[in-house]
């Protein structure tokens, strides 16, 4: 299972901020485990830090803006995307403006620092969100619409389409995180010149010049006109006779603005909080309809404190029935665990196919047979007595036994023909043989049952 990363050492950055045009400083720290991506503006005295996550999402105008009690911080997508694509899970952010730095437009100057900053593993194991099913958004209006659909790792397709001489249908493809650095982190956001006179009336683009963004002029306009757009940001006149780009510096690539759009597509759905293993469709992507999907994803993530197991009956087993029976004493009529999928230093999952069969149903009961409750807890604790045996040497020689189970949820009945699947996962380290954890019973994608364990390990007389 892989491991939670940080940073291996801190940096900073500087630059004018887009919106406000701000001498902005901006540095990035490793963070603990489980620390998720926080922001703080040090600005402001004592103000807390902001969760880089899409409930606090407050602002898509013009970039991706996240709020706390009214302190806003803006067009964090950029450096949101480079800390994604490098896979690190945790990290502090210290800045000294409502906004990040600009910078050249692109996510080139985080993703170069990171490199160069290095990672470093963690104790904690990563936890992915799994897309199980299509999920889909869509906006009628703009024609903009982003599909994920299941796979077993993070891959985007982007599509972007404007009634445009110059810029009209561009596709980019990133179909693994690795192929980031190299071949997205450079490319720059880009504006429309017949854009420009709103975005200034609306003070946002105060830091905006050739440097940081492509300017595409789609559009002729008297060169009167452009002299003057000129002199309001600040720029030398130029002469404009044929549409095209404005930008002395060339493109980076044939498709840098859909490569740009699939940088903001990463960098917004890094505020779900997980990374993710999908395959994302984007079609006419913005910062408004990323973040809904984002929004969308969060809830279940929210509602849900861990997905269930990804089973996949045609594997086989890490643990079969016979060696489960080697390591727990139970027989039948009360060993509840079939087999074990997947196991790790502090997490494991296990199955029970519930069949009519099973004797309690019997008299629990005779007429709707539900399996009772504490056959439920009783499954849960076998599956987390295999996982802390799996923490020693000869487990054979040893034995569990439970000393106090607290929170205990029944969410829904199991009945007969139900799969059950058991999630167990270590609250602490285990010390002097005693061992804290939580489990969670799916039936599908829904917790039927929940409760925490805590265990001692003795070996046997």
């Amino acid at each position: 299972m892989p491991k939670q990363k940080t940073l291996a050492s801190e940096f900073s950055l500087q630059g004018k901020g887009l919106h406000t045009g701000l001498n902005i400083h901006i540095a990035f720290r490793p963070a603990p485990e489980n620390y998720g991506y926080k922001i703080q503006r040090k600005d402001i005295e004592g103000q807390p830090v902001i969760e880089a996550l899409a409930e606090n999402v407050v602002n898509t105008q013009r970039g991706t803006v996240i709020a706390k009690n009214g302190v806003q911080v803006g067009t964090i997508e950029h450096a949101m995307a480079a800390l994604y694509a490098w896979e690190i899970d945790n990290c502090l952010i210290e800045v000294d403006a409502p906004e990040f730095p600009i910078l050249d437009g692109s996510s080139r100057f985080f993703s170069e620092e990171i490199e160069k900053a290095g990672l470093v593993e963690q104790n904690a194991e990563k936890e992915y969100y799994i897309i199980r099913h299509k999920i889909e958004v869509a906006d009628k209006e703009t024609g903009s619409s982003l599909v994920i659909l299941p796979d077993d790792k993070f891959s985007v397709n982007v599509l972007i389409s404007y009634d445009s001489p110059v810029l009209s249908n561009q596709y980019a493809v990133l179909n693994d995180l690795s192929e980031f650095a190299a071949g997205l982190a450079a490319s720059r956001t880009f504006v429309f010149v017949r854009e420009v006179r709103t975005l200034l009336h609306n003070n946002l683009i105060k830091g905006g010049d050739l440097d940081n963004a492509i300017v595409i002029y789609d559009q002729r306009i008297p060169q009167e006109e452009l002299d003057r757009l000129a002199d309001e940001i600040g720029l030398p006149h130029k002469d404009m006779k044929e549409l095209g780009y404005v930008n002395d510096k060339p493109l980076v690539c044939n498709n840098e603005p859909a490569r740009h759009k699939l940088i903001d597509v990463i960098g917004d759905l890094a505020l779900i909080g997980k990374p993710i293993r999908g395959h994302i469709i984007a079609t006419r992507p913005g910062h408004k309809i990323n973040n809904q999907l984002a929004r969308m994803i969060r809830k279940e993530v929210k509602l849900y404190e861990v997905q269930a197991p990804l089973y996949q009956p045609e594997l086989p087993p890490v643990m079969d029935i016979n060696r489960i029976r080697e390591l727990l004493p139970h027989r039948y009529p009360f060993l509840l665990v079939d087999k074990i999928i997947d196991i790790g230093k502090n997490h494991i999952a296990g199955i029970k196919n519930v069949t009519v069969n099973e004797p309690f149903f019997q008299g629990h009961f005779p007429q709707e047979p539900v399996m009772p409750g504490v056959l439920l807890v009783e499954a849960m604790a076998q599956t987390g007595g295999l996982l802390v045996l799996n923490s020693v040497d000869e487990p054979e020689r040893y034995s569990t036994y439970f000393m106090k189970i607290d929170g205990v949820k029944f969410r829904q009945k199991v009945v007969p023909g139900d799969t059950l699947i058991f999630h167990l996962e270590l609250l602490a380290p285990i010390r002097r043989g005693i061992s804290t954890m939580k489990g969670y019973v799916f039936i599908g994608e829904k917790i039927a049952c929940e409760a925490e364990f805590m265990a001692q390990i003795i070996k046997n007389k």
